[in-house]
């Protein structure tokens, strides 16, 4: 079992243990304030009944499920009154609320992330557990009272938990990651955490921020107006996500646009099958393990894509479709044709940039162009070399002098020790 099997089993089972610790607990005490647990059940099944469906790495399938759970999980008061729920109830009613609303996806064929459950029962106890003891036992009003302060230190609490949120998820990313294929022979070369950390950071400012701003708004409210705050507070985040939706949904177009372009050369048998896709998704690899993250990934994989549509453009199809193999003035021709074609396709002008300068001198690229470049090299040269992916590597590191930059060759052979990435599927 590798190292990466060992950490994904740690996390799911942490949370399993405590959510058979927080279900046999209310099971044998009973529900506390059951119209409480009721109304922050059914928004939690709510959420979950409306999450996206997403892959496994969308950071944040169900925001309404995850801001009312984290409601739930401070609150303190209901209409004045205060509530003794504490935290193993707490967590009892978001894992049953939160399966309750997965019923319909699970019929569907489409069942909850067990990565996202587990670091949702997680965090919710982690927040549970600052706030419930300390305000069970009057510190937090002996010495905030419910101004500003209370406030303030809810949304400090928050962030505090979405910071555990963000070194989870990435925990589990790079876990998921070092679990993909890679031998036991490369253990030493784990996937950089670096990265995957600051790209769940920079998704905090985004719609995690709106959630855990959700969470602190409607335990407040609900400190206050009681119960009828939770529908006042959850219909804007409802409508967010299903605005966002259509966004993912938009972005999911185009990216399908941008593989079917991509595609045109195999169709007009100017590469061999299943080329772009693998250049796409090493480059990828490649430039996460160099710190690329967020848009500047998204550029990357989108310009490895496309980096050959160029050669629809030409009277005489290259051999094999093999561009490492010209001479460099072809390549820049090559290349030069390619973005004049991104750049009429609508895609970020980012794009065509990386696709024109794929074929200069490595000193004067951009880093994502000279990894497409490497990349592309890489798979145009085992493809056809007898000694296939070693003796290609060893044409790319003799070539870091001139043509490849040496992070690059590098970054790609600790890449490709892991495993590389899966293969894409032929045609």
């Amino acid at each position: 079992m590798t190292a990466g099997r060992v950490t994904v089993g740690a996390v799911h089972a942490a949370a399993l243990l405590l959510t058979l610790t927080a279900l046999a607990a209310t099971l044998w005490h009973g529900l506390d304030e059951s119209g409480n647990a009721v109304a922050f059940g059914l928004l939690i099944a709510l959420g979950e009944l409306t999450r996206r469906g997403a892959p496994p790495d969308d950071r944040e399938p169900a925001p309404l499920a995850t801001a009312g759970s984290l409601g739930y999980a401070l609150l303190g008061q209901n209409g004045g009154e205060t509530t003794t729920h504490g935290v193993l109830q707490t967590i009892a009613v978001v894992v049953t609320a939160g399966l309750a609303g997965a019923v319909p996806h699970v019929a569907r064929g489409r069942g909850p992330h067990l990565d996202h459950m587990a670091r949702r029962i997680l965090t919710v106890g982690f927040a549970a557990l600052c706030f419930q003891p300390l305000y069970n036992a009057g510190t937090l009003t002996a010495h905030l009272g419910q101004g500003p302060s209370y406030a303030l230190f809810l949304l400090l609490l928050l962030l505090l938990t979405a910071l555990c949120d963000a070194v989870l998820a990435a925990l589990l990313h790079r876990a998921r990651e070092a679990a993909r294929g890679a031998p036991p022979r490369t253990a030493g070369t784990p996937v950089p955490y670096g990265p995957l950390l600051r790209d769940e950071l920079r998704a905090l400012l985004g719609i995690g921020s709106a959630v855990c701003a959700t969470g602190a708004v409607m335990a407040l409210g609900v400190a206050a107006a009681g119960l009828w705050a939770l529908p006042v507070f959850a219909v804007p985040l409802l409508l967010a996500q299903v605005s966002f939706r259509r966004y993912a949904a938009v972005r999911t177009t185009n990216r399908e646009t941008i593989a079917s372009l991509a595609r045109a050369t195999e169709v007009a048998g100017c590469t061999p099958p299943g080329h772009a896709r693998r250049v796409a998704a090493l480059s990828r690899a490649v430039g996460r393990e160099l710190g690329l993250s967020g848009h500047k990934l998204a550029v990357l994989e989108y310009a490895a894509l496309m980096h050959d549509i160029g050669q629809l453009s030409l009277v005489d199809p290259v051999p094999g479709g093999a561009t490492a193999l010209l001479p460099a003035d072809e390549q820049r021709r090559i290349a030069l044709l390619g973005g004049a074609v991104v750049r009429q396709t609508g895609v970020p002008a980012a794009v065509a940039v990386v696709v024109e300068r794929q074929a200069d001198p490595y000193r004067e690229q951009p880093l994502p162009a000279r990894i497409v470049r490497a990349v592309n090299a890489y798979d145009d040269l085992a493809a056809g070399s007898a000694g296939g992916g070693l003796d290609a590597l060893e044409h790319l590191r003799l070539g870091t002098a001139r043509d490849y930059h040496p992070e690059v060759v590098e970054s790609l052979a600790r890449v490709l020790a892991r495993g590389g990435v899966a293969p894409a599927p032929p045609g």
